[in-house]
């Protein structure tokens, strides 16, 4: 088998942790498999190049940028490949540019392109473990470019993709997907598998345990994907094409993501266009748009209220603004202290009434909704973020049954 296995910053926090990693592998091509290592940076290590640069100028290049934090994989994939040379496997690192990750040029968030795996393929056939530099690639005019927050999960699968690789392993600090974050709820359990779709679902919504792109890779190469632990050699949850039985639960996670802004464009003059005025701009400036409602009024005016990562709320309410004043509109409103709570499940196409349970258990604490957004298999709220642990838990005990033979 061909083994692409991703090992996250806190499995290679330092070099003993390193040379944990570095005896599974060893392991693995000791059972006959090939394999391709994905590596991160050291835990911490981009936060704190991050802040180098923001000592070094007060609004940092991103081209710049990319440069400085693609250094932290770079150190992790020498120190790899030195470790497993030291204990007797042949190894060689190959950073972005080498194994030719081609990306837009999208500094800090760039998409893959295209890559070029030959480099790759003769290093494992020839009998070596490929060890390679996570969340970075090489744009057209040749500038290094970063995938953005968890970029090596989308560099791990995309390889796998490319190589045809029989699994992609993701070793993190949690041992798989859980129904919900086990920090806020106590009765979370870890689920055996998960269709692509769910996990989709639960990465766009806050779950840290998958990159959100890595997650469409997966589904669109058909990527099997196996999420578990670098500390244990327990099975851990199977990232999967759906069969029928994964319908017959309704619910399978709660999700909790606390990186929200909402702003509110009001008194906008309601004709055509006028959104698209808005929308435009703010996609331009490569910012994402979550949940979207209009309320029209009688005079002839509508409020349009969207949300925003929260990093780019500043960005994002500077445009919003612009365009308020280019309108006509009245004016901008905002709120950071919000965040958004989720419930996903295959199970909801085909059972009813689960939008209502919802609804009735956030009513019956006391928890006001502000913005909904709905698709086949998922409901999202918005709500004030001070209740954000309480809606999670209750909804988490009202509509997740509890594993067989371990009674709520």
């Amino acid at each position: 088998m061909l083994i692409v296995q991703k090992y996250g910053g806190t499995s290679v926090g330092d070099v003993d942790r390193i040379r944990n990693v570095v005896g599974r592998i060893a392991r693995t091509r000791s059972a006959g498999h090939r394999v391709v290592a994905v590596v991160s940076a050291m835990a911490g290590e981009t936060n704190r190049l991050l802040a180098l640069a923001r000592a070094a100028a007060a609004r940092p290049d991103e081209r710049e940028t990319d440069a400085l934090i693609a250094s932290g994989e770079q150190v992790t994939a020498a120190l790899t490949a030195l470790s497993l040379q030291d204990a007797g496997v042949p190894a060689q690192s190959f950073l972005g540019h080498q194994v030719r990750i081609e990306t837009d040029t999208a500094h800090g968030r760039a998409r893959i392109r295209r890559i070029d795996v030959d480099g790759l393929r003769q290093a494992v056939d020839g009998g070596r473990v490929a060890v390679v530099a996570g969340f970075q690639g090489v744009c057209e005019n040749g500038s290094i470019t970063t995938l953005g927050r968890g970029g090596s999960d989308t560099s791990a699968v995309a390889l796998a993709a490319a190589l045809r690789a029989d699994v992609c392993e993701i070793y993190t600090d949690v041992d798989g997907v859980y129904t919900g974050d086990p920090r806020i709820v106590p009765g979370a359990r870890k689920l055996d598998r998960i269709a692509f779709d769910e996990m989709l679902e639960l990465a766009s919504l806050g779950a840290k345990v998958l990159q959100i792109r890595s997650v469409e890779f997966a589904k669109r190469y058909r990527v099997p994907v196996h999420v578990r632990s670098s500390f244990n050699d327990s099975e851990g949850t199977w990232v999967i094409e759906e069969d029928s039985s994964m319908e017959e639960v309704s619910v399978s996670g709660v999700a909790l993501d606390r990186d929200e802004a909402k702003l509110t464009l009001k008194n906008v003059p309601d004709r055509p266009g006028v959104a698209a005025r808005l929308f435009g701009p703010i996609a331009a400036a490569n910012i994402v748009v979550d949940m979207i409602i209009q309320n029209a009024s009688a005079d002839g005016t509508t409020d349009l209220t969207f949300t925003v990562p929260r990093a780019d709320y500043e960005k994002a309410r500077g445009l919003v603004e612009q365009v308020a004043r280019e309108i006509g509109a009245s004016g901008v409103a905002s709120q950071l202290d919000v965040a958004k709570v989720s419930i996903v499940g295959l199970g909801m196409r085909t059972h009813a009434g689960i939008a209502a349970r919802m609804f009735e258990v956030l009513a019956s604490e006391g928890i006001n909704v502000q913005m909904i957004s709905t698709s086949e298999i998922k409901i999202s709220v918005v709500i004030d973020a001070k209740y954000a642990e309480l809606a999670v838990r209750a909804l988490h005990d009202a509509l997740i049954p509890p594993a067989p033979g371990n009674p709520a």
